[in-house]
């Protein structure tokens, strides 16, 4: 055990791990060392079993049937509801729309809050950093409307300083969007004081919670974000669902992004009225099983803690750094102090391109991510073409990391460039 892995005394690693069946896999006739998780997480018995107990015992169309399977939907789907306010610390229930991912959630702030409140010559503020899905939908709107899209741009320690945000967000700023987390540079952003001063200037604040949400507390009232979203399936839910906060004054405003069933109250030949929150954004059968799957993963997130997981993550990411950044040819990306970071480590390898990086890493059975990232612009801003990426969970351990430094020192090896 690593002087590291002895300071975590609040997780199991090795019990935690038995609940997860797929990190049991062998790849290559290696052990799977999953490092993989800013893509997508893998799921615990719990979550397994709660979506199957949920086909066999529950399942029925919810808000429609008078009958029991109708019934036991409707109450597994609000439940859920329920358990995502109480995660996030949302006010209300109806501040809470389900989705099909974060992206979806953007898409919807973007086209019924952004396409109805934004007019020409107002500004939107993003960092460069942003993944696409916090770049795309905003560029429809300016285009749309005649706005600006202005970008705060990190410095080479992966951090936007207070300097940066409050030049770029000025009285002509309508929307700031940013990820709480950075998808690449692992960077933790400062939004709580980015959020504080937007709404000095009067501007509604979106928060892209997808890589934050699953690995530190959060606590919309206290960030004071207007809209936070994020994604089941970053945090050890199924695929496929999604939640976007939002405070109720803007929920009410806005006008419906999709319609269709179970989202309205009444319909004539030519016209029609809207259901309450938060049925009203969501319109047609909904994903209960989904739901479901989110609820389950977040009830085993607090069985073990969010701030034991953030103390892990830290440390093991901290060892992960310091292991890289041993490598002479290896460039890592973002800042260099642990405490301003989240468990994702982007680097390339000198003369070697980042697919070819991770098709050799598979063959030691180590899952790692490579390309852009959903975020072209930040690498044209770092001046680089794709990176590679190891992000880590909770389930993640330090022997995993040591595999994976490992398979990194034989990359270069293996396009015969020797060791070094």
């Amino acid at each position: 055990m690593s002087t590291l892995e002895a300071k975590v005394s609040k997780i199991d690693v090795e019990k935690i791990r038995k609940d997860f069946p797929i990190l049991k896999l062998k790849v290559n006739d290696k052990d799977l060392v999953y490092l993989d998780n800013g893509a997508t997480t893998q799921k615990p018995l719990a979550v397994i079993k709660a979506v199957e107990h949920y086909n066999e015992n529950l399942n029925g169309n919810p808000h429609r049937g008078a009958h029991y399977l109708g019934v036991t939907s409707t109450e597994a789907y609000e439940n859920a509801r329920e358990t995502v306010r109480k995660f996030i610390g949302a006010e209300k229930a109806s501040e809470i729309i389900f989705t099909r991912n974060a992206t979806e959630s953007l898409n919807l702030i973007a086209y019924s809050y952004g396409l109805n409140f934004i007019n020409k010559g107002d500004e939107i503020v993003i960092p460069v950093s942003e993944h696409h899905s916090n770049i795309l939908p905003w560029q429809m709107v300016v285009k749309s409307k005649g706005a600006v899209l202005k970008y705060m741009y990190p410095n080479k320690d992966g951090r936007i300083t207070e300097e940066e945000y409050k030049s770029k967000i000025t009285d002509k700023t309508k929307i700031v969007a940013i990820a709480q987390m950075s998808n690449v540079l692992g960077t933790k952003y400062p939004v709580k004081e980015i959020a504080k001063y937007a709404h000095e200037k009067g501007a509604v604040v979106v928060i892209d919670g997808a890589q934050s949400a699953p690995h530190m507390k959060v606590d919309v009232k206290d960030l004071d974000a207007d809209f936070f979203v994020f994604s089941g399936h970053k945090m050890l839910s199924s695929m496929g669902i999604g939640v976007l906060y939002a405070k109720e004054k803007f929920l009410l405003e806005m006008p419906p992004f999709l319609r269709g069933g179970d989202m309205i109250e009444y319909v004539t030949e030519q016209d029609a009225t809207f259901a309450e929150l938060p049925f009203k954004f969501e319109a047609g059968t909904q994903n209960v099983e989904g739901a479901v799957s989110l609820a389950a993963a977040i009830e085993y997130i607090n069985s073990i803690g969010l701030d034991n997981i953030e103390a892990y993550e830290t440390e093991l990411t901290e060892y992960a750094l310091k292991k890289v950044s041993e490598i002479d040819y290896v460039s890592v990306y973002g800042p260099k102090d642990v405490k301003d970071r989240g468990g994702i480590v982007s680097f390339n390898i000198k003369d070697v391109h980042p697919h070819d990086v991770a098709t050799i890493l598979n063959n030691y059975g180590v899952a790692v991510r490579s390309g852009h990232h959903c975020a072209q612009p930040l690498m044209k801003y770092l001046g680089i073409q794709a990176s590679s990426r190891a992000s880590f969970y909770f389930y993640n351990t330090y022997e995993e990391i040591d595999k994976f430094v490992e398979s990194l020192k034989n990359v270069r090896k293996w396009l015969g460039y020797g060791r070094s």
